[in-house]
């Protein structure tokens, strides 16, 4: 190839890689100008400020009345008659269950005629000690026949007291015939029917008597909830600590809430091993009778939560197990910050750390926000957030 044809063939590649490089350049600049034109995002903004907030802690309860008696017969016999009803309300003494009698009656009988044999045998010893003992006196017999005659009379009174002890003791049968209310309350499930053998060994009680003018909600903690359960509440013992908690609520199972507060009274001496927790009992007040043995529901632990910062969830993000916000910085650039919660409520956090009043936070669209990028903000109150969807 002639030292001409090269040439013009270098030329042609230089010409080439020019037009190519200014293409690129030009390309390149037609993006940056396009970049450089892109508007920043608007995404609303608001200002955090401290509030004072309750919290409440739902756990599971489970309710019993506060006195629970069962009823069992304390003699054998037969049913003969129920005085009440399944779910019906008795009054302390009231009636219950009737067993027949008769043997008991027959009992009664023959213990009573063993008394008055025994009184008559009394009285004649006592008349015959009574008989001999001037004669003693007067030297006409010898003093070993009163001596016996007293030991006769002393014999007698002592089958008296045992005759007198089987009266009291069948009287006792007799009147375990008739099963009556120990205490007040509601008549639970009466397993044993009209005519039904009943005794002290029956596996089931004739009923359980429960009286619920006061309901215990008993619920239980694990160790480390219970740890901190210690840790809220003003005191130098645990009896203490007890007495400062606040009144507790109690969420029936429908959700609704019962009228009447709690107030939390036990805790038990030492944890389940077995599930490692330890229960508590809160007492209500069951006036009206709507709480029974049975029930199930959850307590509301409140805690109140003072100077934190209330952040909605939809502001929020994930990473590895914890929490961010994009907060607002100058040039409105924005900038994740790890936040500590505290507590929390359906729709907020409550945070204790990550950020401070007066900062300012996106509310919503940070799914293509990073670290860095400039933002248009758009303010909005807090309040009116807070007022459209309470905690």
């Amino acid at each position: 190839m002639s030292s001409t044809s090269i040439f013009k063939s270098e030329k042609f590649i230089l010409s080439t890689l020019l037009a190519i490089a200014i293409f690129q350049y030009g390309c390149g600049s037609t993006e940056a100008s396009n970049t450089a034109a892109a508007p920043a995002p608007e995404l609303p903004v608001f200002t955090l400020s401290n509030t004072n907030n309750t919290v409440y802690q739902e756990i599971p309860a489970s309710l019993e009345g506060k006195t629970n008696v069962e009823i069992r017969p304390q003699v054998e016999g037969f049913l003969d008659k129920i005085y009440v009803e399944e779910g019906a309300y008795v009054h302390q003494g009231q009636p219950l269950f009737h067993i027949d009698p008769r043997v008991y009656s027959q009992q009664l009988q023959n213990s009573n005629s063993a008394l008055a044999a025994a009184k008559a045998s009394m009285q004649k010893a006592k008349l015959e000690m009574e008989r001999l003992s001037p004669l003693v006196d007067a030297k006409v017999i010898s003093p070993v026949q009163l001596q016996t005659a007293q030991q006769e009379y002393a014999n007698a009174k002592a089958l008296v007291a045992q005759a007198s002890a089987s009266v009291g003791n069948a009287n006792i049968n007799v009147g375990y015939t008739t099963i009556k209310a120990p205490v007040s309350g509601y008549i639970g499930r009466i397993p044993y029917k009209q005519g039904s053998l009943v005794s002290q060994t029956i596996a089931q009680p004739l009923t359980i008597v429960s009286d619920v003018r006061e309901m215990y909600a008993y619920f239980s903690l694990s160790e480390p909830d219970f740890i901190a359960f210690k840790n809220k509440y003003a005191g130098n013992t645990l009896e203490e600590k007890v007495k400062n908690v606040p009144a507790v609520e109690l969420v029936m199972a429908d959700n609704s809430i019962y009228p009447q507060k709690g107030k939390v009274s036990l805790v038990e001496g030492q944890f389940d091993k077995t599930v490692g927790a330890i229960t508590l009992r809160a007492t209500f007040p069951n006036n009206g009778g709507m709480l029974r043995t049975g029930n199930t529901a959850k307590i509301r632990l409140p805690e109140t939560l003072n100077g934190m910062i209330l952040v909605p969830q939809e502001s929020t993000f994930e990473i590895q197990d914890k929490v961010f916000v994009f907060a607002v910085g100058d040039s409105n650039k924005v900038e994740s910050r790890p936040i500590t919660i505290s507590g929390k409520t359906a729709h907020y956090y409550f945070v204790s750390k990550g950020v401070n009043s007066g900062d300012k936070i996106v509310y919503e669209g940070t799914g293509n926000l990073h670290d860095g990028i400039q933002i248009k903000p758009l303010p909005f109150a807090s309040d009116s957030l807070i007022k459209s969807r309470p905690q």
